[in-house]
């Protein structure tokens, strides 16, 4: 498997800006400027900025007009807080070499935007940051894509041919359609272009689903006079116009952060102080009822479908099926404290150690036990959608109504459904609503809660 480090080009260009910024603060060693506060305020507002103006959202195919308009948004709105805090803390005063030290960083960022935009195409004529490419469908619309690639050096793709269900004598033709999934996994294809004029609708979901599953970027080549739906976005290669199909927004590497960083956080909070009191009380009142330990572990799957061991504390008699059959309700096996925790789902609260371990989220689809998963898989067609995220203590389904015992086939599907759901239009806000709406359900009680 390749390892592609592309990723880090952003973080890395964000540092380095950062690093111009406090360097010039640095070099310039006026006392007004030269204190935590400013320095703090500065940084702060060049990253929130950035995040919103989309300033290092820089393609291998983005013009050099784009990287003008990049550096204008970004540096009238970075103008207008960086003398907004004169306005706010000196009281508009004019401080000693404010004009210098703004037109410094706004010049040594410029400078660099451009070194790197360049270096970075120099670095792909050498055969290096490539990306590796196959066309389905060639026809008159995708001729274009492939003449870019082919002429294109500095833009770093690798095009290795086409697929098509024409025969074809051309020295580029891979084969037919059918062929082309195990040759894009074996050949470790980056990105697959389909163009839209030769594919059926049901040939372009197949190719969508395939690259989704197996995370390949898919585009699509239109024809010129085609409408294109919202979750589309245009991109433009030379004149050559190509449809992205849009990212979920946990493949963006800030959303990625914001939710690694808010479970790291909120998952300590609660081992710190709630766990830590919790877990001796419980320890006692489980031991009193029956044998056995306090913590329950259960193989689920996670992540790409992988197993991890999923932490509970123990709320039934140890028994044989607790890996394979759920809770039902008036269950046997249960116990008198057990019956409590699950009411409460104070049982669940050890799964904050899996989310500090990178295993689990907050908030995400709930994990199931493999043989269930597989048993799903064979009924609903995108349940493996589910594995495109961490599993979550809680979820969009759970505080729908939809959690605990599976009794017709309609729960599951609807459960899925909103596990989808929120896959796809996750929001940082949107798992704040979800956990305020699980404590609210803990004193309120649920029905499936046994």
């Amino acid at each position: 498997m390749k390892k592609r480090y592309s990723y880090f080009i952003r973080p890395l260009f964000l540092i380095i800006d950062l690093f111009i910024i406090n360097g010039v603060i640095l070099y310039i060693n006026d006392i007004h400027y030269l204190n935590g506060y400013f320095i703090t305020y500065i940084s702060l507002f060049w990253i929130l900025i950035s995040f919103f103006s989309n300033f290092y959202k820089v393609y291998r195919f983005t013009k050099i007009y784009r990287i003008f308009s990049l550096l204008f948004i970004q540096f009238a709105l970075f103008t207008l807080v960086y003398f907004t805090y004169f306005g706010i803390f000196k009281e508009g005063e004019v401080v000693h070499n404010q004009f210098k030290i703004l037109t410094s960083i706004l010049g040594g960022i410029t400078l660099f935007k451009f070194i790197s935009f360049y270096a970075l195409k120099k670095y792909r004529l050498e055969g290096k940051n490539f990306r590796n490419v196959v066309v389905i469908g060639r026809d008159d619309t995708s001729k274009g894509v492939i003449n870019l690639f082919n002429t294109r050096a500095d833009l770093g793709y690798r095009y290795f041919g086409f697929f098509s269900d024409k025969q074809s004598n051309q020295k580029e033709y891979l084969g037919k359609l059918s062929q082309s999934f195990n040759y894009i996994l074996e050949n470790g294809i980056d990105e697959i272009y389909c163009s839209l004029s030769a594919l059926k609708k049901e040939q372009v979901k197949e190719f969508t689903k395939f690259a989704n599953e197996n995370s390949i970027v898919v585009k699509l080549i239109p024809n010129s006079n085609e409408l294109y739906g919202k979750n589309l976005n245009a991109e433009y290669y030379d004149n050559t116009l190509v449809l992205n199909v849009k990212k979920l927004p946990f493949e963006t590497p800030e959303n990625h952060f914001i939710k690694r960083g808010f479970d790291v956080i909120f998952s300590l909070l609660v081992i710190i102080f709630v766990m830590s009191w919790v877990i001796p009380i419980l320890w006692v009142l489980v031991k009193i009822e029956s044998k056995g330990p306090l913590f329950f572990k259960q193989k689920r799957e996670g992540l790409a479908g992988h197993q991890f061991a999923c932490y509970k504390f123990r709320s039934m008699k140890l028994n044989k099926l607790s890996d394979q059959i759920h809770a039902t309700k008036n269950d046997e096996r249960v116990t008198h404290i057990g019956a409590f925790m699950r009411r409460t789902s104070i049982d669940e609260l050890p799964q904050f150690f899996n989310v500090l371990k990178g295993e689990m989220s907050v908030v995400g689809p709930r994990p199931h036990m493999s043989s269930l998963s597989f048993e799903y898989q064979k009924d609903i067609d995108n349940y493996i959608e589910r594995h495109a995220v961490k599993p979550g203590i809680t979820g969009l389904a759970q505080v729908s109504g939809y959690r605990g015992e599976v009794k017709k086939k309609s729960d599951i599907k609807n459960r899925i459904r909103l596990d989808i759901f929120y896959i796809e239009n996750w929001s940082f806000f949107l798992d704040i609503k979800i956990i305020v709406q699980t404590i609210l359900n803990v004193f309120k009680g649920e029905e499936k809660a046994y």
